[in-house]
């Protein structure tokens, strides 16, 4: 690493960051369309089973989109420390900024921002990513860090969670995150299988998707609260003290727990939709089946009406009773 202008080679400005986080808009986006398009339908259906089907959608849809936001968001642990700390390696220069720490299943999202963000002449507003998913190497990232010549506090925050590290959080929070994820992508898996079988009217086997959907669903929830670990405080010391995670009133722990709080209700609506799918189908399946518009009597109308037409075939039935002389002389004059 070479001195650059007598200090040591930093970005030439702010590492841009997005306002916001564009997978989670796309997935949005997706059910926001498909809930539209099924509203302008709405009115094609008839009868009481508008609701019904509005219902199902509604609740079908807002699982899915759970699913898909929890599987991607960086959210599962968040913590904010704010101090004056040194800014770059082997300079005295001291700053005041917010340090986060943003923990996903895929990585850790490490962030820096200024009070204000312009000081000592330089823009100190900065979001880096490390991630620990299958096929990323966590400490090659780290090493990238240090090539680029990212912050101290970025630096110091990214080092405990190295393989090496004396804290031993790497290790926990990548198993965890792995099987979490696993369990996830299983779940959205069983949910569209879950809806195919609605929509073919196989009611039963649909309740018993939504049963294991659930069940997937809080094994995510537990696999990930196996970690025992804590974590790091950014400007502590070895010892790893907690840092200032969990419940907030900032927008990031705020989201942190409107995404546990979402994952265990899309659970728990699964859960209860399988049981209640499973007990009416066993004790009164003719309710099952109106909820669905399966009813019987619109069966039977519909056989009714489709036998009107064979109406004619019963009078030419009567037109062959004829005497049985009659009916060989006929068919004898015609050979």
């Amino acid at each position: 690493m070479t001195l650059w202008n007598g200090s040591y080679p930093f970005y030439p400005g702010a590492n841009a960051c997005f306002p916001f986080d564009t997978t989670r808009a796309v997935i949005v986006t997706i059910f926001l369309s498909l809930l539209a398009t099924s509203i302008i339908i709405l009115p094609g259906i008839r009868g009481r089973g508008r609701l019904f089907w509005f219902l199902r959608l509604v609740l079908g849809l807002f699982m899915g989109a759970v699913i898909l936001t929890v599987q991607f968001t960086r959210d599962w642990e968040t913590g904010w420390v704010q101090a004056n700390t040194s800014y770059k390696s082997f300079s005295p220069a001291q700053v005041n900024a917010d340090i986060g720490l943003h923990i996903g299943l895929a990585g850790v999202n490490i962030t820096l921002r200024g009070n204000p963000v312009q000081q000592i002449n330089e823009t100190i507003n900065y979001n880096e990513h490390f991630p620990w998913n299958f096929g990323a190497d966590y400490d090659h990232s780290y090493s990238e860090g240090l090539e680029k010549g990212l912050p101290s506090p970025i630096l110091y925050v990214a080092e405990k969670f190295t393989v090496q590290s004396p804290c031993a959080v790497h290790r926990q929070y990548r198993i965890a995150g792995h099987y979490a994820s696993a369990m996830l992508w299983l779940a959205f898996c069983t949910w569209f299988v879950s809806i195919l079988l609605f929509s073919m009217s196989v009611l039963l086997y649909g309740g018993h998707m939504l049963l294991l959907t659930a069940t997937l669903i809080f094994l995510s929830l537990l696999f990930f609260s196996t970690k025992s670990t804590p974590l790091p405080d950014p400007l502590g010391d070895a010892t790893c003290p907690w840092c200032a995670a969990g419940w907030s009133w900032d927008p990031a722990g705020l989201l942190q727990w409107c995404h546990c709080v979402s994952l265990c209700v899309a659970g728990l609506l699964c859960l209860l939709l399988g049981l209640g799918i499973v007990v009416l189908n066993s004790l009164r399946p003719e309710k099952l089946k109106l909820i669905f518009s399966l009813d019987k009597s619109r069966k039977e109308e519909m056989w009714d009406k489709s036998c009107l037409p064979a109406e004619p075939s019963c009078s030419a039935q009567d037109e062959l009773m004829v005497p049985l002389g009659e009916l060989c002389h006929v068919t004898a004059t015609k050979l």
